[in-house]
């Protein structure tokens, strides 16, 4: 299959059949008998990946368009198809039903999937998942060491217990866990979650691992008031992400991205 992406990001995969362009001049094989799917992640890239979608079409490939920007809900993850060799995700959905939040409007609750290899987690919300498939989890990501594990989608901190922890301290080599701070009430939690997770000694402050997403920018949010938020996650030993909200056609507040630019890197 050709996978076509309207951008380039992190995990965007890597091989001769991905392409973040329009056909390429020079001819590819057996175009009949070539299937295109245009995958977008963004609501605000939906134009291009439509214009994407004609020029592939007009070229006579088969082509879908489709991904979390046309609220696919996701099936079954294939490693390296949609995202880079090295990102796995476990489960889809939320049980929450957060106002800032797709995740559940298009992927429903909490599903389990098949466990497929990876080091780099994305599941939205591992930890609403079942011990069994937790467990199983971890067993895959010890595995794959010496590569280091990162929890890029976030732990719930409210769900996060004394066995998670242990679980935790198996894994030698750990590049990241996040956490979130969306609301009011996700920092009473976060305070417990952090000293569990120092006090376990899973990370150090000073190594930058342990990070907390900081929704900003969002009706009636100011800069003091997001910057004591982010000052709060600050002192609690975690490194914070601000988050720059986003409607569903991606337009965010211009006075709101210099801000969110000083505040993005989990090393500032």
């Amino acid at each position: 299959m050709i996978r076509v992406f309207p951008r380039i990001t992190n995990g965007t995969p890597v091989d001769d059949e991905v392409f973040v362009t329009a056909p390429p001049l020079i001819p590819i094989d057996d175009i009949e008998d070539r299937d295109v799917y245009v995958s977008c992640t963004f609501t605000w890239d939906r134009k291009y990946a439509e214009w994407l979608a004609d020029q592939w079409s007009m070229h006579g490939f088969n082509v879908k368009l489709g991904g979390p920007a046309y609220d696919d809900p996701g099936g079954e993850f294939v490693p390296g198809r949609f995202l880079k060799k090295g990102y796995t995700i476990t489960s889809r959905g939320c049980n929450n039903n957060c106002w800032f939040c797709f995740t559940w409007k298009r992927e429903g609750k909490i599903r389990e999937l098949p466990i497929r290899e990876g080091w780099r987690v994305l599941d939205s919300n591992l930890l609403q998942c079942s011990e069994r498939h937790i467990r199983a989890v971890f067993a895959m990501l010890k595995r794959q060491d010496p590569m280091p594990v990162g929890f890029l989608g976030g732990f719930e901190a409210s769900l996060l217990e004394d066995w998670h922890v242990d679980l935790l301290l198996q894994l030698h080599n750990i590049s990241q866990i996040y956490f979130a701070y969306d609301t009011p009430e996700d920092y009473e939690p976060l305070v417990r979650a952090s000293k569990m997770i120092f006090n376990a000694s899973v990370a150090t402050p000073e190594s930058h691992r342990i990070c907390c997403y900081v929704l900003i920018g969002y009706k009636g949010d100011t800069f003091e008031k997001a910057k004591f938020r982010l000052r709060r996650v600050l002192d609690l030993g975690l490194t914070p992400f601000a988050m720059l909200y986003r409607d569903e056609e991606g337009k965010r507040d211009p006075k709101w991205i210099s801000f969110q630019a000083h505040w993005a890197n989990p090393t500032r």
